[in-house]
C-alpha cells in the first residue's frame, strides 16, 4: 500500500481530517506545521520518517507503518500528555490494521 493510498484510508475511515488538501498538499503541509490539525500532523510525520520517504507514491508495509507511529504513542501516553493525542494515535494504529487487512483479503482469490 502507498502513503497515499494509507492517507485516504484514514482520511475516510477517521473522524478526524487526515488530508488537508490532495495526498502531496497534505504531506508537505503536516512536515512544515500548517497542517489544519497537529497531531495528525504528528502522525503524518511519523510515517513519513518511518518510511524514509515524503512521497505520496512510497509503499509504506504494515509494520513499518506501525512501527513509525511508536514513538508518538509512548509521548502520549506519559501522565502530561493530551489524552485526545492518545486516543487519536491509538484508533489510528488500529485504522492502520484495518487498511492492511482489507488490502490483504481483496488480494486473496475467490
Amino acid at each position: 500500500m502507498t502513503l497515499e493510498q494509507l492517507l485516504n484510508y484514514l482520511d475516510d475511515q477517521m473522524e478526524r481530517d487526515f488530508l488537508d488538501g490532495d495526498a502531496a498538499e497534505t504531506l508537505n503541509k503536516a512536515r512544515d506545521g500548517s497542517h489544519s490539525d497537529p497531531i495528525v500532523a504528528e502522525i503524518l510525520t511519523a510515517l513519513m520518517d518511518g518510511a524514509g520517504a515524503d512521497s505520496p507514491g512510497t509503499e509504506l508495509e504494515r509494520a513499518v507503518a506501525v512501527k513509525a507511529i511508536g514513538p508518538l504513542r509512548l509521548k502520549y501516553m506519559k501522565d502530561d500528555a493530551p489524552v485526545e493525542g492518545f486516543r487519536l494515535v491509538e484508533k489510528t494504529i488500529v485504522t492502520i490494521d484495518a487498511a492492511y487487512n482489507e488490502e490483504a483479503l481483496a488480494a486473496k482469490p475467490h
